[in-house]
């Protein structure tokens, strides 16, 4: 039996990982500042991390939701104290596209409504309505194709006003990612935010915010929403939320009322999954990690901002993104080729950072140091090019 071929794969094999370097299998030592799509929130085998799971598999790995899990309230304590949400529900299941697959399905039951506000450029999920939510038609299969969404311009407020005003009483929910990740790093506006808030109140929508990859302390608040002030109705989360252990969840307002059969899962919420999440909230918590990605991201924007071949330099605390000019269009596969460096991308041409949230001072200008040469070789190699000509 062969795998199915869907994934474009670098021909490296990554055997061993620690904090924000990992080694292949030839002993070559590499920064990862991508962290397998933003996943690796506190880095690559924390030793608390490790001992959570160790100490957990000991006991019991999974039973299912049929009986008491007294781990998945530790777990929701916890990040109801962390996130400032205390008085939110927690529902638990595996991966970002089923927290959004969930939300879209609860804010249709709550409303009894039908119509889904998405953005351009955004990303949902694979799954049936969270992918028909998914700015991308080449991942959206014709069983998938639905008229109960439609898609605005981001950061768009007069055009999302007049939708909401002609249609706002059959929108059940607005999602929308606070930063857009695949979509290229796109930063919500926070009055665009603010306004969605407004909205939703007004015509009883349900107001989604996908932090799957932008949430759990990336951009130095636990919600980078929360940087407009506003609550949304309900918060998905999943990637850094088991740092590399499979979960997911949403975070609902108290206002939404829960029904037994309403929500469902086999493997949402199982021991083992909920003693990683712990494992990930103890680390940010007692090495203040929220308060570092703003910090290091801070000096890394910073620096990225005195590099002028460089475009349009964005983002907010370890989740950012630069554009990069046609010239130096092998930047990306040079930085990895070259100098070992794991980064990320977003088609045409944007280069994605998103690396552990403890990364350390050294690793970034490390980094710097590497993007500075590569840029340097680049242009001197497209002179000579020129002059040769």
């Amino acid at each position: 039996m062969k795998l199915f071929d869907v994934y474009p794969i670098n021909n490296i094999n990554i055997v061993r990982a620690q904090g924000s370097t990992v080694w292949d299998d030839k002993g070559n030592e590499y920064l990862d500042l991508y962290g397998g799509h933003a996943v690796i929130s506190i880095g690559h085998t924390h030793p608390h991390w490790v001992k959570r799971i160790e100490d957990q598999l000991h006991k019991i790995a999974f039973y299912s939701n049929s009986v008491q899990i007294p781990i998945q309230q530790e777990l929701a304590q916890k990040l109801g104290w962390l996130s400032g949400k205390d008085d939110y529900q927690l529902f638990l299941c595996n991966s970002g596209a089923e927290a959004n697959e969930n939300a879209l399905k609860l804010a249709s039951f709550h409303t009894g409504r039908k119509k889904i506000v998405a953005f351009k450029k955004s990303f949902h999920g694979r799954t049936s309505l969270a992918v028909a939510a998914t700015d991308n038609q080449a991942i959206v299969a014709p069983v998938n194709e639905t008229g109960n969404v439609v898609f605005l311009p981001f950061n768009d407020e007069d055009a999302l006003k007049k939708y909401m005003l002609q249609n706002g009483d059959e929108v059940a929910a607005i999602i929308i990612e606070s930063i857009q990740g695949v979509g290229g790093i796109n930063m919500a506006n926070e009055s665009f935010l603010q306004l969605i808030r407004t909205l939703c109140d007004q015509y009883g929508a349900v107001f989604i915010a996908d932090e799957v990859q932008c949430g759990y302390g990336r951009s130095g608040k636990f919600f980078t929403a929360d940087y407009a002030g506003v609550n949304a109705d309900i918060y998905s989360m999943a990637k850094g939320m088991g740092n590399g252990f499979p979960i997911g969840g949403i975070l609902i307002a108290p206002h939404i009322a829960p029904k037994h059969g309403m929500l469902g899962t086999t493997f949402g919420g199982n021991h083992l999954a909920c003693a990683a999440a712990l494992g990930v909230l103890e680390v940010i918590e007692q090495e203040n990690l929220l308060e570092r990605a703003g910090e290091n991201g801070n000096y890394l924007m910073t620096e990225l901002l005195k590099i002028g071949d460089l475009q349009n330099v964005r983002g907010k605390g370890l989740m950012i993104g630069f554009d990069v000019p046609d010239e130096l269009k092998d930047l990306r596969k040079n930085l990895l080729q070259k100098h070992r460096i794991f980064t990320g991308e977003a088609k045409p041409n944007v280069i994605r950072l998103l690396p552990a949230l403890n990364l350390s001072k050294e690793a970034i200008d490390n980094f710097l140091q590497a993007l500075k040469e590569e840029i340097n070789a680049l242009k001197f190699a497209k002179e000579s090019s020129t002059v040769a000509q």
